[in-house]
């Protein structure tokens, strides 16, 4: 059997974007029947939140979408996930710069915004940390989503 591949999803504090995305794509493997082949995380830039739960407007999005057996504690990323992983997902510009200055000399992973792979293009996806509502949160879901869904589809075949 071929060694998992393995994906983290990464945003500032780890409660809301990375933990949204790290859903959706286990989400996206089990429906599509091929979760035995994948390994998915979610970690911080910052500690700030190490132990949390996600916002609870994240797992209530999550809920909303059928999403409804994801749990996470928040924790920062260390310097083993950057030779365990196969690939990094930042959530912006700001998430690959730091970790790209993070990064040891012996990084492995591909560090990469996850909105590279929205069709949509739409390569930043959105924070909704500090919004008073859902609305960003439903906005991360579906960017998520569709650029996990392409991401899958164009390594369907590398497994």
């Amino acid at each position: 059997m071929a060694q998992k591949k393995k994906v983290l999803m990464i945003c500032l504090g780890n409660i809301c974007r990375s933990p949204i995305a790290e859903a959706v794509f286990e989400d996206q493997i089990n429906k599509l029947g091929i979760g035995h082949l994948w390994e998915v995380d979610s970690a911080a830039l910052i500690g700030y939140h190490t132990g949390k739960n996600p916002d609870r407007r994240a797992m209530s999005t999550l809920r909303e979408k059928g999403i409804t057996n994801y749990t996470h504690k928040a924790r920062p990323v260390n310097e083993d996930d950057f030779t365990t992983f196969d690939w990094i997902f930042g959530m912006d510009t700001s998430n690959i710069q730091e970790l790209n200055r993070m990064k040891p000399n012996n990084c492995t992973a591909k560090i990469e915004l996850l909105g590279r792979y929205d069709p949509e293009e739409e390569v930043t996806i959105r924070d909704p940390y500090y919004d008073s509502d859902s609305a960003g949160f439903h906005k991360a879901y579906e960017q998520c989503v569709r650029s996990t869904k392409a991401f899958l589809e164009k390594h369907k075949d590398k497994l």
